[in-house]
């Protein structure tokens, strides 16, 4: 046992999770700070990508919230023509192989984030899952992510975010 846990720490530590056991999740975070051009609050995205397996299923998960830098300033304007998170589910069949998307789910945020100027809710509506998928333990399972979004009145058009994704299960 105590063998286990210190193989499992150590890998978890390498960013990879030997997983065991009925429902397990590795999670990795990101963060980007959108700047307006005008008076509305700096922001700053933080996203939640996670692995997690349950009864022999894998499935991915990405978590967003929202926080404006300056907390004396409550604004409720529109902020975003769009804002879309992409979350995948990916595997590769050796730890250093290339990702391969498996599965993935588009979900449109812009509501949400033009409603609250501020969010730290874990709730469904601030989440996106991708479909589970059969779990295969030779695989290098991960989850990963995009952000899309495009700001109301600045002339840009849409920026994307690449994040970071979650630490890679096997096993």
């Amino acid at each position: 046992m105590r063998k286990t846990l210190i193989t499992a720490v150590c890998l978890a530590a390498a960013g990879t999770l030997a997983l065991a056991g009925p429902a397990s999740a590795v999670t990795n975070t990101s963060d980007f700070t959108v700047t307006f051009p005008d008076k509305r609050p700096e922001t700053t995205y933080y996203v939640a990508n996670e692995a997690k397996l349950v009864n022999g299923r894998i499935s991915a998960t990405s978590h967003v919230s929202w926080q404006i830098l300056d907390d004396q300033v409550v604004d409720l304007s529109k902020r975003f023509t769009s804002f879309v998170i992409i979350t995948r589910l990916e595997g590769r069949p050796g730890k250093d192989s290339p990702d391969a998307i498996d599965a993935t789910k588009t979900c449109d945020l812009t509501k949400l984030v033009n409603d609250h100027y501020t969010w730290f809710l874990d709730e469904p509506v601030s989440t996106c899952t991708v479909p589970s998928e059969l779990y295969d333990g030779d695989v290098w399972w991960s989850s990963d992510s995009t952000v899309v979004y495009d700001v109301a009145g600045d002339g840009k058009g849409p920026v994307t975010k690449e994040l970071k994704g979650s630490p890679l299960v096997h096993g």
